[in-house]
C-alpha cells in the first residue's frame, strides 16, 4: 500500500558515488541564531548536544545513499509533521538520492511551519499538549523504498521549495541522571510561523519496521557539564605575566 508522504526538497543535490560504509542518513543541527552546527558529544551510548535557551535550531538530513528515502521524524517523542505522539508507521518526508533537507519546525500545512526553539520544559510543544515524558531527544526512523512494481499510479509530484522531514520516539536512549542537574531542563517550543512549501508523494516502504533509527539527545551545556557529559572548563587561574613589559610606575596618589 503507498504512503502518503511528504516530498523533501533541498537546493543541494548531492551526486557523488557513496561507498559501502557511508551511513544512509547523516543527521545534524544547526544553532540558527549562531549559524553553528552543533558538536555532539558521545557518552554512556548514547549523543548529545548542547542547546541555548531561546535560540531556533534546525536538523538537518543528508541522504546518502543512491535511492528515495522516507525519513519520519519525532521531536521530544512527536511527530513534527501531523504533531501526533510519534510511531514509526506514521507521516514522513521523502529524500531523493543524495539530497540534504533542512527541517526547521513543526508542520503546520504544506504552506508554512512553527520554528524549532529551544525553551523550558514547560513551554515546550510536546509539555503544553500533555506529553513532556519523551522531552529532550530529537529522533528519526529511515526506510528504504520497495523495488518498483507496474502500476497504473500516478508518479510522484515535484515539490519546488525547500522543506523538512519526520521519525518515531528514540526510547531506545536512556535516561539520563537528572539529580546532577544545574538548570532546567530543555525542550523544544512551537516558535514563530515561517514559509516551508512542501506537496505530497507516493512512498511504498520496503519493510514496516525501520531499516535505521537515529538519535539525538539535548540540553543545556550547564546540565551536561553537570552530567559529566561535557567536561567542566578548567578553573580560572591568575596570570602572572599580563601587562606590558616596562618600569614600575609611583601609585595613584590619596
Amino acid at each position: 500500500m503507498l504512503t502518503r508522504t511528504l516530498l523533501a526538497v533541498t537546493a543541494l543535490i548531492f551526486g557523488a558515488a557513496v561507498r559501502a560504509h557511508v551511513p544512509l542518513v547523516e543527521m545534524t543541527i544547526t544553532d540558527r541564531i549562531t549559524g553553528e552546527v552543533l558538536p555532539v558529544h558521545s557518552a554512556r551510548g548514547e549523543r548529545w548536544i548542547a542547546g541555548t535557551p531561546g535560540n531556533r535550531y534546525s536538523i538537518t538530513l543528508h541522504n546518502r545513499s543512491r535511492a528515495r528515502v522516507l525519513a519520519v521524524l519525532s521531536v521530544d517523542g512527536v511527530n513534527a509533521i501531523s504533531g501526533e505522539t510519534a510511531a514509526w508507521d506514521q507521516a514522513g518526508y521523502v529524500l531523493g538520492p543524495g539530497e540534504r533537507a533542512e527541517i526547521r519546525g513543526w508542520r503546520k500545512n504544506t504552506q508554512r511551519v512553527a520554528a524549532f526553539e529551544f525553551t523550558a520544559v514547560a513551554d515546550s510543544y510536546a509539555a503544553l499538549t500533555g506529553r513532556p515524558e519523551h522531552v529532550g531527544v530529537i529522533g528519526v526512523a529511515l526506510f528504504r523504498e520497495a523495488p518498483p512494481r507496474v502500476s497504473s499510479q500516478t508518479a510522484p509530484m515535484e515539490a519546488r521549495d525547500r522543506a523538512e522531514a519526520a521519525a518515531p520516539s528514540a526510547e531506545a536512549a536512556g535516561r539520563a541522571d537528572g539529580s546532577a542537574r544545574s538548570a532546567s531542563k530543555l525542550g523544544t517550543g512551537h516558535g514563530r510561523s515561517e514559509t516551508s512549501v512542501v506537496q505530497f508523494t507516493g512512498f511504498e516502504r520496503a519493510q514496516s519496521n525501520p531499516d535505521r533509527v537515529l538519535a539525538i539527545r539535548y540540553d543545556s551545556r550547564a546540565n551536561l557539564v553537570a552530567m559529566g557529559i561535557i567536561a567542566s572548563p578548567p578553573p580560572w587561574q591568575p596570570d602572572p605575566f599580563p601587562g606590558a613589559l616596562g618600569f614600575v610606575p609611583d601609585p595613584p596618589r590619596p
